[in-house]
C-alpha cells in the first residue's frame, strides 16, 4: 500500500517537533551521497572563516556582490 505525499506530509506535521527534527536529519543524511565533497566544502569554509578572522580577507555583502555580478554579465 502506498501513501500519497499529501497524506504523508499531513501525518509528519502532526509529529512533535523533536521527532520531526530527527526525521529531517535522517532524510537529509539519506540525500548526502558524497561525503568527500562535503569534507572539501567544509575545509574551504573553514579556510575562508580563518582568513576573515585574521583579516587576510574581507567579508563580502552577498546582495552587493550579486548586483555587481549581474551588472558585469549584462
Amino acid at each position: 500500500m502506498s501513501i500519497s505525499l499529501e497524506a504523508l506530509e499531513t501525518e509528519l506535521l502532526r509529529l512533535p517537533t523533536a521527532e520531526r527534527a530527527r526525521l529531517l536529519d535522517r532524510v537529509v543524511a539519506s540525500l548526502d551521497a558524497d561525503a568527500e565533497r562535503d569534507r572539501a566544502w567544509d575545509a574551504i569554509a573553514a579556510s575562508r572563516d580563518a582568513e576573515i578572522s585574521d583579516s587576510t580577507a574581507a567579508e563580502v555583502d552577498g546582495r552587493a556582490f550579486t548586483a555587481q555580478l549581474r551588472e558585469e554579465l549584462k
